[in-house]
């Protein structure tokens, strides 16, 4: 019980409880009785999936979610929001950085990324929800979000499906666990043919297109949906 609540929620009918005090210094009723509720802050996890496959501005976008990890792991300083980052190139997804939320161990795990080759897009997403929803069981409280850096091209399957319809279909899986999830568009304006929002569309998320790839607007972005995140669940 919540013994200060209850005196303050009794206080107010003191003397109309005349007859009460009679026998009691303090009158309380059952009315009165108000008991302790714990309300848990819920964890953050944001789950980076980076197209590592080769292009010109692959640098560029490595950088940038390489800086915006580490400025998220500053500030959950005694949170317990985690920050992972899984990227995808050649014929596989790869786990770079388990969720954690250790600044040290982000930097040992990022300071040296594979880049180049083909972009097997659906063995990414795949894995992206094996860890989403292996880090939910584990962690019933969490709220994810994941953020998708990609051109939504793919051109390797893992099975017998075209790659963009078998990316769609693991994208759909992901939006049916409701868990939240954002598109950052990297193609450039001149050659987007719209892949990166119909990836989007199949993961019920916002596309985003970034006039400028630099960690801080990545790392803006990102904010901007845990603070939505925040208000849905209010």
């Amino acid at each position: 019980m919540a013994f200060d609540a209850t005196l303050r929620a009794a206080a107010p009918y003191q003397k109309r409880r005349a007859e009460q005090r009679k026998k009691v210094a303090f009158a309380i009723q059952k009315s009165d009785l108000q008991r302790k509720v714990r309300v848990k802050r819920a964890a953050n996890l944001v789950l980076f999936l980076v197209d590592a496959s080769w292009s010109m501005a692959v640098a560029e976008r490595m950088a940038a979610t390489k800086g915006a990890i580490l400025s998220l792991l500053t500030d959950a300083y005694q949170r317990r929001d985690r920050v992972g980052l899984i990227v995808f190139q050649k014929d596989r997804a790869t786990l770079i950085l388990p969720p954690t939320n250790s600044v040290q161990l982000a930097q040992r795990a990022l300071a040296d990324i594979p880049v180049g080759g083909k972009t097997p897009l659906s063995a990414g997403i795949l894995m992206a929800y094996e860890v989403l929803t292996q880090e939910q069981l584990l962690h019933p409280d969490i709220e994810p979000l994941l953020i998708v850096l990609t051109d939504g091209a793919g051109n390797v399957s893992m099975g017998i499906l075209p790659p963009q319809e078998e990316a769609y279909q693991f994208a759909e899986q992901i939006a049916a666990r409701n868990y939240r999830a954002v598109v950052i568009n990297m193609e450039h304006a001149s050659f987007d043919q719209g892949l990166a929002q119909a990836l989007a569309d199949h993961l019920k998320a916002p596309c985003y297109t970034l006039t400028e790839l630099k960690a801080e607007n990545l790392l803006s972005t990102v904010r901007a949906e845990m603070s939505e995140t925040v208000k849905k669940n209010r």
